[in-house]
């Protein structure tokens, strides 16, 4: 009796430990489960792909950037034509990247065999939202690799007024060099620039002739083309320059001894004659103020009043006698500033004539 009693018992300890062991395999086997889950959350799935895309934008590593599968794209075969076919690749590397800081994956979701991956980060201290589409591409042993469904290249359609030399991040760029026109470029034709996504891209004009404090244009779509204008303004030392220009061109049409000087803003009609041996004496009593106004490409220089004066002795017709004139003549100055292909400025005052 005693014997089977013991029995009982063994045996019921057996099943407690058995029991017991069969909660910890299944506990053990949980935990490894959630373990390989967060590796491969952590290391291999889509999110941990677009992570390391961004680490490289983030660490100024263009070149690596552009060799994550998926990236670069076959503009001539793009379907939507949201990227233009000749889109200069000249922003896709370090030196035009911006800072790309506090970036984090937020959501991940599966969509027909598409991995919808949504980001936040601060591009050049912007805050931003991208997502990006990710599918499997085959695998590595057991693990999986991936490739960006869309391309994360996105189009900046630039146009700059006033410059032909422009910098995008501090990376300076003539229009001849990323147009598909070369040096035929014209000035107001659309730049097609591809770009990273996400990122922020500041469009700035620094030269002699114009600047501007920039343009500033956040990437934060694949494929997306975003239209950008930049319309840079004179310095004051190019102002400063038509200045000059302009008074040396009215000083020289002062210096000519007629009553109309030829191609000039300013003239006195008579209806009598000059009274012989008298040539008139002309001098700028009043220099125009000049400013200089953007026209499309080109600059304007708006009608700005100045003042001459003559001096020069008249015959009249009528009875033969002479009499000095000796009076101010006001007048307006305008013209046009064109910027050619060397740098330099043509500038043209007052008549098409005059240069």
């Amino acid at each position: 009796m005693m014997q089977g009693r013991a029995v009982s018992r063994r045996r019921a300890t057996l099943r407690t430990d058995l029991t017991l062991l069969a909660l910890i395999g299944v506990l053990l086997i949980a935990a490894l489960g959630a373990g390989g889950m967060a590796l491969y959350q952590q290391f291999y799935g889509p999110s941990a792909f677009v992570q390391r895309y961004l680490d490289l934008l983030s660490s100024g590593q263009a070149a690596d950037a552009l060799r994550v599968p998926g990236v670069s794209v076959d503009l001539s075969a793009e379907q939507d034509g949201a990227i233009d076919s000749v889109a200069s690749e000249a922003l896709l590397r370090t030196a035009a990247l911006g800072p790309l800081t506090d970036y984090e994956v937020t959501a991940e979701k599966h969509e027909d065999g598409v991995y919808i991956v949504s980001t936040d980060y601060r591009a050049s201290g912007v805050e931003g939202t991208s997502t990006f589409s990710v599918v499997q591409d085959g695998w590595v042993g057991v693990v999986p690799n991936w490739r960006f469904e869309r391309s994360p290249l996105a189009e900046i359609d630039l146009t700059v007024r006033g410059a032909d030399v422009f910098s995008v991040n501090g990376f300076e760029i003539d229009r001849r060099q990323v147009s598909p026109d070369g040096a035929a470029a014209e000035p107001l034709d659309s730049l097609h620039l591809l770009v990273f996504t996400p990122g922020a891209y500041s469009v700035t004009v620094d030269t002699p002739i114009a600047a501007t404090p920039g343009v500033r244009v956040l990437a934060d779509t694949a494929l997306a083309r975003t239209p950008v204008d930049v319309q840079a303004m004179p310095t004051e030392e190019f102002t400063g320059i038509v200045q000059q220009k302009v008074e040396e061109f009215l000083t020289t049409c002062a210096g000519q001894e007629v009553l109309l000087p030829t191609a000039c803003p300013f003239g006195l009609e008579v209806q009598n004659r000059l009274a012989d041996g008298s040539l008139p004496r002309w001098s700028i009593v009043t220099q125009p103020t000049v400013s200089v106004q953007p026209d499309g490409a080109h600059w304007v220089i708006p009608p700005t009043e100045a003042v001459a004066h003559i001096d020069v002795k008249i015959m009249s017709l009528f009875d033969g006698s002479v009499h000095e004139v000796s009076e101010d003549v006001p007048f307006e100055v305008d013209g046009t500033i064109r910027i050619l292909p060397d740098g330099t400025a043509s500038i043209r005052v007052g008549s098409p004539g005059s240069e």
